[in-house]
């Protein structure tokens, strides 16, 4: 069977990477950027330390700092409209995922045309996005480096779920000193998310032996530093770990597949706007427990990369050992395991299976739950 590896073109990662990125953007020859990012990030002065980079490499920029938590329709829409009001010829993006995903939308809508709602689904475009040069902020969405995107339709309540090679970036940079002194529920969130991403990459049928060597690398790696980056913010050597699993978890899901987690952690952030990363934390023992029963067999290896003792165990137990340490690790990092506890009660639980059954990340699971399975797992989290 042939495979397809689909990765940015150019990927700059490590300390001080920052710095050394103007001589690739003067490369691409471009003139004019939209500058996408958040109103927080703008205001904080890391937006600022991008600018001086497009100002070494001549590059003028206009900012849109209007991207939400959970961008929106109307965040890319408008984003295409300064796009184009102001002439730019390419964009960058400085955040998280939510700023990542925003701009993959402007640049797809901006050399398709039409809205970005068009776009739900897998590979519903033509042409490639206008060249995107993404600067990352947090560790664990690693959403500079593939394929997917996400974008909530306010008026659906919706997260459209988009898998488009079109969209995949021109540059990624990854410099752990712009993660310096992130808030530690946001360095939890975003670094389980990571996790999500490594552990379902493994166990989907999609998966192969390039995935599954940088999944599981990047499964050890969290394990072993993400407790740290969130009780010392500036612990440099575990932010910069923490950089090296984005990259290693975006090859392996990007190219593997998602599953479950992520198809109901999408219902929750649409309909409720919560954090991804939290979501996805809550439902990875509860997904993972179901898949575990009807195969344990990756999970050896799960075990085995997260520190666990394989010697003389069961392939369900080595199954019953990681999801015991997915909680406990959950519990360190101070995720929490319920959604009361972050405000949301009365939860329709149909609808939100319904949209999960729908979602494109489902497919990947390694089985396919009944709506009335779907439900008992969220019933578990309210």
């Amino acid at each position: 069977m042939s495979r397809v590896l689909y990765v940015p073109s150019t990927n700059l990662m490590g300390r001080g990477c920052l710095e050394d990125v103007a001589p690739f953007i003067e490369e691409l020859g471009f003139q004019r950027a939209l500058v996408v990012t958040d109103k927080f990030l703008n205001k904080s002065g890391i937006v600022q330390r991008v600018l001086d980079q497009l100002d070494k490499a001549n590059v003028e920029y206009i900012v849109y700092d209007e991207v939400k938590p959970n961008p929106t329709i109307n965040n890319v829409q408008t984003g295409v409209s300064v796009f184009k009001e102001h002439s730019c010829d390419f964009i960058v993006s400085v955040g998280g995922g939510s700023p990542q995903d925003a701009a993959k939308g402007i640049g797809l809508v901006v050399t398709n045309g039409g809205n970005v709602r068009d776009f739900e689904g897998v590979g519903k475009t033509k042409h490639k996005s206008v060249p995107i040069v993404a600067v990352n902020t947090t560790a664990g969405t690693s959403a500079e480096y593939t394929i997917n995107y996400v974008i909530t339709d306010e008026e659906r309540k919706v997260k459209m779920v988009m898998v488009d090679k079109n969209s995949l970036v021109t540059i990624s940079v990854n410099d752990p000193a712009l993660m310096i002194n992130k808030p530690a529920d946001l360095t939890a969130a975003t670094g389980m998310d990571a996790l999500t991403h490594a552990i379902e990459a493994i166990v989907t049928p999609g998966a192969f032996p390039v995935t599954d060597a940088t999944a599981l690398a990047a499964v050890e790696i969290i394990f072993n530093y993400l407790p740290r980056a969130v009780r010392d913010g500036k612990d440099l050597e575990a932010r910069e770990q923490m950089v090296y699993v984005m990259f290693l978890g975006g090859v392996a899901f990007n190219n593997a597949g998602l599953g479950y987690v992520h198809a109901m952690a999408h219902q929750l952030g649409g309909v409720y706007d919560l954090p991804h990363g939290v979501c996805n934390a809550m439902l990875l023992p509860i997904v993972e427990r179901e898949n575990a029963r009807r195969d344990p067999s990756k999970f050896r290896a799960i075990a085995k990369a997260a520190g666990i003792n394989v010697a003389d165990k069961t392939n369900e137990q080595c199954a019953n050992k990681v999801i015991e340490a997915i909680q406990q690790l959950s519990k360190e990092v101070g995720i929490p395991s319920k959604l009361s506890e972050i405000g949301v009660d009365n939860v329709d639980i149909d609808k939100l299976a319904e949209f999960a059954m729908k979602d494109a990340c489902a497919p990947g699971n390694p089985f396919q739950p009944t709506k009335a399975e779907v439900i008992s797992m969220f019933n578990e989290i309210l």
